[in-house]
């Protein structure tokens, strides 16, 4: 069983603020939730399971936003992988032939701008042989896909 523990911040947080929260509470019953006190505080509230789900699902999309507005600021610092990439990798190509496609290299010029031969870079492209990290760093920059997405 799932235990949660809520900071009163949190929860106002998640409910919308405090005029979110005086909506709530005035459509609750006061003996829905029993608070607990300790010491004269507020220490614990008992509540019905349709509550704390909701507070729940409410924290959670809090969480969501937050990490939404995370990427959306380490995305203006870092690397950008196009749509088109994207894509191709979704229906099905690797990422290392979705970004040479991209770029719209033959197998022939990507091998020769790092160095190897067509065959074997056909065979890394399609994950039959692995690459050293070394030619994973050559080839992060010739189509545009992080070295992340090209290491299966």
């Amino acid at each position: 069983m799932a235990s949660y523990l809520f900071s009163k911040q949190r929860v106002k947080d998640a409910i919308g603020g405090e005029d979110c929260a005086k909506r709530t509470s005035a459509s609750m019953n006061d003996s829905s939730v029993q608070i607990i006190e300790k010491d004269g505080n507020a220490h614990f509230a008992v509540m019905p399971i349709e509550i704390s789900r909701e507070i729940v699902a409410k924290l959670r999309d809090v969480e969501d936003c937050a990490a939404i507005d995370q990427a959306i600021l380490d995305d203006r610092q870092g690397v950008t992988i196009p749509s088109e990439i994207v894509n191709a990798i979704l229906d099905g190509l690797t990422p290392l032939r979705a970004g040479r496609e991209n770029v719209e290299s033959t197998l022939e010029r990507l091998a020769r701008q790092v160095g190897i031969s067509k065959g074997y870079l056909s065979q890394v492209e399609n994950r039959r042989k692995p690459g050293t990290l070394a030619l994973y760093r050559k080839l992060s920059g010739v189509p545009n896909v992080p070295i992340d997405d090209l290491i299966e």
